[in-house]
């Protein structure tokens, strides 16, 4: 737990400090999309510069921005912002992501592509099914409490291959591979038995992401940050066929 001594002499800062350079309460957001996203969505050349808002510095700030950035994903109007040669000597100092993302290891789905961000923007962990083991764990608990990002997403996705193997084991009865059953056995506490076919893995798919959002919340050190208003944890889901991400309540 990070202790509230923050002068510029106590442990924790001196801590902070040099973990910022050496690897270099709850929000309410309604709507079914990730977040509202500001109207401009001009293109320009890829990595012609840094971002031209400020960095967000708040939940809301930050989901408006991955919003903004989906759509332009979406619409084939990528910026690919913070890559310049000046971006990349700033980021040798230290880094400042605005968010972190906990999303699947999917090849079609990488955060910094479907948000439209680039170097030193996004933090991510990804892991098969968003699945959560100690090292996913401490990668988010970094992310917050030492980077004190506002923001974090779990982002699951449309046809999600963990979340079939798993569902299709289910049905048969069969084992997979030692270390790909460990992910089927986290993720079939949350498979909808209710539905068939092709509904049962896209109902579960969204149910593991709920379920891995409320984990994290319940985590103390971050549902202390929640409760003081510094973070937001919050679940998504990425369509394959429309390239969206939006929110899953």
């Amino acid at each position: 737990m990070i202790t509230d001594d923050t002068s510029p002499t106590s442990p924790t800062t001196a801590r902070r400090a040099l973990l910022r350079g050496g690897m270099a309460g709850a929000v309410t957001l309604g709507g079914a999309a990730l977040g509202t996203a500001p109207s401009s969505a001009a293109t320009g050349a890829p990595g012609a510069g840094p971002r031209t808002t400020p960095r967000p510095g708040t939940a809301e700030a930050a989901l408006r921005e991955l919003a903004a950035g989906n759509r332009r994903w979406r619409t084939f109007r990528e910026r690919h912002p913070d890559e310049t040669p000046a971006v990349r000597r700033s980021l040798t100092t230290g880094q400042q992501p605005f968010a972190l993302v906990l999303g699947c290891i999917d090849s079609r789905v990488p955060p910094e592509l479907v948000f439209d961000q680039g170097l030193g923007d996004l933090m991510t962990v990804r892991s098969a099914g968003e699945v959560l083991d100690e090292a996913v764990l401490g990668s988010v608990a970094y992310g917050v409490l030492e980077l004190d990002i506002p923001l974090v997403v779990v982002l699951g996705h449309q046809s999600c291959g963990a979340v079939k193997a798993t569902v299709q084991a289910d049905l048969t009865g069969t084992s997979l591979p030692r270390h790909i059953q460990y992910l089927a056995d986290q993720i079939t506490p949350y498979i909808d038995r209710t539905k068939e076919g092709d509904a049962r893995v896209d109902s579960t798919i969204d149910a593991t992401i709920r379920a891995v959002r409320s984990r994290l919340a319940a985590e103390p050190d971050l549902a202390a940050k929640i409760s003081a208003g510094e973070l937001a944890v919050v679940g998504a889901r990425y369509e394959l066929t429309t390239q969206l991400v939006h929110r899953i309540a």
